[in-house]
């Protein structure tokens, strides 16, 4: 089954709980909540009290994708405030400390996933595969909303699906960036079957017809 978690990073800062209902209304399973810390990458978004807060108004799979430095250094305060599923760039520490953190998460009953950007070889998240319920390919430079999709991503998330059939077939592919009716069934053709939608989920007229073409 394919599922949509729509960003709240698109979601209006003023109304957050309006558009959370909006979107829960609308069909949506799960909510991506990105965190910034303006040095992993140059913007600043949400933090642990935001996870805290949404936890209290939804009992939606909170998809919380920690876009920071040395993460290990939060995960405790994360876990604790209710997200499901943390997420992790193999980028933003050194190997041991990736592990280190993906074990964490997963002390603490939270689901952890390893995250890679454009740039970084798919194959630098291989050692770790093992420990995530959770595979997120940005198709997207991360930091900033309302990107053009990257179609040359495609070849990571194949290769994902080919490796995790033989090494963790549970674990979820999950792409986000520039995802919207285009695009979405390239990314599942491909083996994604989680879909981050931001702007295209928040700004369309008819929600529940969104979520449900890409769901299928």
């Amino acid at each position: 089954m394919n599922i949509v978690a729509p960003s709240l990073l698109a979601a209006d800062p003023m109304h957050m709980e309006r558009d959370v209902r909006l979107l829960e209304s609308a069909g949506a399973k799960w909510f991506h909540v990105d965190v910034m810390d303006g040095l992993f990458v140059p913007n600043f978004s949400f933090g642990y009290s935001t996870v805290s807060a949404l936890r209290k108004i939804t009992n939606r799979i909170l998809d919380v994708h920690l876009m920071i430095d040395r993460p290990l250094r939060y995960v405790e305060q994360f876990c604790k405030a209710g997200a499901d599923y943390l997420t992790v760039h193999v980028e933003a520490d050194t190997p041991e400390n990736i592990s280190a953190t993906l074990d964490k998460i997963a002390e603490y009953g939270v689901k952890p996933g390893i995250v890679v950007k454009p740039k970084t070889p798919i194959e630098t998240i291989e050692p770790y595969l093992e420990k995530c319920a959770l595979v997120l390919v940005m198709t997207v430079e991360p930091g900033f909303g309302g990107q053009s999709f990257m179609a040359d991503m495609m070849p990571k998330v194949a290769w994902l699906k080919q490796t995790l059939a033989k090494v963790n077939p549970t674990c979820h592919i999950e792409v986000d960036g520039g995802v919207d009716i285009k695009t979405a069934p390239v990314c599942k053709e491909n083996g994604a079957n989680v879909l981050v939608a931001g702007s295209a989920c928040l700004k369309a007229e008819d929600k529940a017809a969104f979520i449900s073409a890409l769901e299928a």
